[in-house]
């Protein structure tokens, strides 16, 4: 049913109806226009912010299923280490996402091209192949342990810059200040976690960057582009997972960068054990991200966001473990923070 209603900017008659917004519903008996009540202006604010997310109906299952990346992932650093040691740093990586791209071909085979949207296929595809080849160049680019610890600390900003731009686009009052204060106590846990268990040394960090700024500008930019993947890939997907089309796009790139750099293939054979672990971090990353993909597309951001803090924490620890290092008392104090920042963001995103 259409209505009309007197234009008092003119006097015109404009026309109402369903497909513009104002349904039959919104008027009282008099024919005037009723004002929407709060808890409808905060319906149609919840469903604006859905559509932001990806417009699904969030499945816990899937929100669990999304969790278990952020345990895959912790034995991510401790398990290329080991790859790297027999590999080298690029030729490693790139054995991984070979590996790591037929498994998902061959498990997780993804939806025909021509069903993917073209944002979600240009735009995720690119951030997707630009945060994994960023991180990979940025740590191959670092000139010192030191500095690999002080790259992978700009990288793992990634949790806290996804929690604030999820709040930011969710267009819920006051968002991005209500998570802020949880937001920083876990970033400052984050920092002390990884930092404090490798004796960072924040003024030889200084120094570093002045001297080699490159690998840490990849880092950060690496961190903001993963951020904005998953906040916004749900909305651009409609519903399809593009991680088995986007990990073997990984894996041409970091094998370009790897004859790029002149490194070539290692002198001697490596060992078995080097073999096997390329097996291992391949499963353990591919894994993760087919995980995390369903995750985001089905399960709860918010969810998902703030349990991501807990990414750096649980692979320092992971990696200690495999590394048969010690985990140190800043190391501890950091985890504790981390969880009182995660535990803060929840029940702000609880209240809502």
């Amino acid at each position: 049913m259409t209505k009309t209603i007197d234009d008092e900017s003119g006097g015109g008659i404009v026309s109402a109806s369903p497909e513009v917004g104002l349904q039959e519903s919104e008027y009282d008996e008099s024919g005037n226009v009723n004002k929407p009540s709060e808890s409808s202006t905060r319906s149609q604010q919840s469903t604006k912010a859905a559509s932001l997310a990806g417009g699904h109906i969030v499945s816990s299952g899937a929100t669990v299923i999304g969790l278990m990346a952020i345990v895959l992932w912790s034995f991510m650093a401790g398990t290329v280490r080991i790859v790297s040691e027999g590999f080298g740093a690029t030729l490693g990586s790139a054995l991984i996402y070979t590996f790591g791209g037929v498994l998902l071909l061959i498990f997780r085979r993804p939806a025909p091209l021509k069903d993917f949207p073209r944002k979600y296929l240009i735009g995720g595809g690119l951030l997707f192949v630009f945060y994994e080849s960023s991180i990979s160049l940025s740590l191959g680019l670092a000139s010192t342990d030191a500095s690999s610890v002080e790259v992978s600390l700009v990288n793992y900003l990634w949790p806290t810059m996804m929690v604030l731009l999820a709040a930011g686009v969710s267009r819920r009052k006051h968002a991005v200040a209500k998570v802020l204060p949880g937001a920083l106590v876990a970033t400052v846990g984050v920092v002390l976690a990884v930092g404090g268990n490798s004796s960072l040394d924040w003024r030889a960090a200084a120094e570093h960057i002045a001297s080699n700024p490159l690998p840490y500008i990849l880092a950060f930019l690496g961190a903001f582009a993963w951020s904005i993947y998953a906040v916004f890939t749900p909305a651009w997907s409609k519903g399809v997972d593009g991680t088995s089309v986007f990990f073997p796009c990984v894996a041409v790139a970091l094998w370009i960068i790897h004859f790029a750099s002149g490194q070539g293939l290692p002198a001697q054979l490596p060992s078995f054990k080097s073999w096997l672990f390329v097996v291992i971090t391949a499963v353990v990353i591919a894994g993760g991200y087919a995980c995390w993909g369903y995750g985001i597309l089905h399960g709860s951001m918010e969810q998902l966001a703030i349990a991501s803090y807990a990414t750096p924490v649980l692979s320092t620890g992971a990696s200690a473990a495999l590394l048969g290092l010690a985990l140190s008392v800043p190391f501890w104090f950091g985890a504790l923070l981390v969880a009182a920042g995660s535990i803060l963001n929840y029940l702000v995103s609880a209240r809502k």
